[in-house]
């Protein structure tokens, strides 16, 4: 029988677990016995993790709340670190949340326990000094995007370009009649999804806006429908709020983002890993971002991308409309989406190459990355 494998992997939020629990599952296929130690949510503890504690302690947005719970913050990672060198992993695998993560794998990496960060931060696009504490801190980065893959090999640091889980799981086909019927739409309407963001904030910055330009739309497009998937019970309720006074041919969904993608004509987009998710569907887009105006003036310093969306990025181009900040306004996102309904296959033209791209069986490649990082595959 194989020697005991012992992994620690720490998520901190939803996104970490699932890309967490689909390596967990790669590595038991690839290594019969090994062991799972650190801190995951339900799909991670569902694949044999033992959480040291609750995934949720870690999951904070924005800066202020970040303040709030620094001293916790702080000392569960002082405490982790201390318990992760005592149990002496033979790998750590930081998966996402790098404000977290990272200062664990350079304790951790210093005291002699291999470490691997999966999922790059942006740090081609912002703050690219950051990339000199990731090459002290890991001794491999697992990237989603090739991109990401190119900027840390010009920095000598290594690295694995392992694909996007979203693109194995995606059909390079979607089936539009079947998710049109599963949500009760007619085939010979023209229906746009609507996608505000699955964060508070987001929606408070965008549901209105995005509803103002359905108004519109509706107004050059008789007859168009529009598909809204709530991320969460709380998101739903925000934008009911929203919707009190207008009169939209408007189904609200609970979840089901891929099913609204699916079954739709076009998108309005906030920018976020959703924005992959239409180019997986193969959907036509506009992109819109709003942030707060002080934090918009700063990031416009700092940022080194001439784009902020996936698709662009991937693309190396602008292949997808992106109105930002003030350019985002309720006639300029109906007039540049309007016109997609017609001709939105140019946009998606190029669609196919990147989702055939990113299409790489992620989670095994990942494992035996780790696996031939420990000279174990």
């Amino acid at each position: 029988m194989a020697e005991v494998l012992r992994v620690a992997l720490v998520a901190g939020e939803a996104s970490g677990d699932i890309l967490g629990s689909g390596l967990m599952q790669a590595l038991k296929a690839q290594h019969p016995n090994v062991e799972f130690i650190g801190v995951g949510g339900p799909r991670m503890q569902a694949e044999g993790l033992v959480s040291d504690f609750p995934m949720e302690r870690l999951a904070v947005m924005g800066l202020v709340e970040v303040l709030g719970r620094l001293p916790e913050l702080l000392s569960r990672r002082r405490r982790l670190i201390a318990s992760l060198i005592e149990r002496k992993p033979d790998v750590f695998i930081g998966i996402d949340a790098p404000d977290f993560t990272l200062g664990v794998e350079l304790k951790l990496r210093q005291a002699g326990i291999r470490t691997v960060h999966y999922v790059s931060p942006s740090v081609w696009a912002w703050r690219q000094k950051r990339v000199l504490k990731i090459r002290d801190a890991c001794d491999l980065m697992l990237t989603l995007f090739p991109f990401e893959a190119q900027f840390y090999e010009a920095h000598q640091v290594p690295v694995c370009f392992v694909g996007h889980p979203l693109a194995d799981a995606i059909p390079l086909q979607a089936d539009r009649a079947a998710a049109r019927e599963q949500l009760g739409l007619p085939l010979d309407v023209p229906v746009i999804a609507l996608l505000p963001g699955s964060r508070g904030g987001e929606v408070a910055r965008l549901g209105s806006l995005f509803l103002d330009a359905a108004e519109r739309l509706r107004a050059l497009r008789p007859g168009v429908r529009f598909v809204l998937p709530c991320a969460s019970a709380e998101r739903r309720q925000q934008l009911e709020q929203m919707l009190i006074g207008r009169d939209l041919p408007l189904h609200l969904l609970d979840g089901r983002s891929h099913d609204a993608l699916a079954a739709c004509d076009a998108v309005l987009i906030a920018s976020g890993t959703a924005t992959l998710e239409a180019l997986l569907y193969k959907r036509p887009m506009v992109v819109a971002y709003r942030v707060a105006p002080m934090t918009f003036r700063i990031l416009k310093r700092l940022v080194k991308s001439p784009y902020i969306s996936l698709p662009n990025l991937l693309a190396q181009r602008l292949l997808v409309p992106e109105l930002i900040q003030d350019a985002a306004t309720p006639e300029a996102l109906a007039q540049t989406v309007s016109p997609l309904l017609v001709d939105g296959e140019v946009q998606t033209e190029g669609f196919d190459a990147i989702h055939r791209t990113l299409r790489r069986d992620a989670s095994q490649r990942a494992a035996a990355a780790v696996l031939g990082l420990l000279g174990r595959n």
